[in-house]
């Protein structure tokens, strides 16, 4: 079957479509993505993965089309990042 394995750093991010086997999970795409090679810091047992935005446990079997998804960690405390103030329309 046909399924994507997703991964994004600052400054790259890789998108591959791939053949696996009908009975495979996560973990098994992840390993024939070649992504764990690509990026030898990746470390599955810290990191989280997920299907379509999803958190998913690495034996979890895929589906047809399923994109897996490796995440990285927040870097920053989102409550400590001021927000960006949008621009406000009201002149009517």
């Amino acid at each position: 079957m046909q399924i994507g394995v997703a991964y994004s750093e600052p400054s790259q991010q890789v998108w591959l479509t791939i053949e696996v086997p009908d009975e495979s999970t996560a973990l098994q795409a992840i390993e024939a993505s070649g992504l764990l090679k690509q990026f030898p810091h990746l470390d599955l047992k810290a990191q989280k993965i997920g299907v379509f935005g999803k958190l998913v446990k690495p034996d979890t079997p895929l589906k047809p089309g399923d994109r897996v998804e490796i995440y990285r960690g927040i870097i920053c405390d989102p409550q400590s990042v001021p927000r960006r103030q949008m621009d406000e329309d009201d002149d009517d």
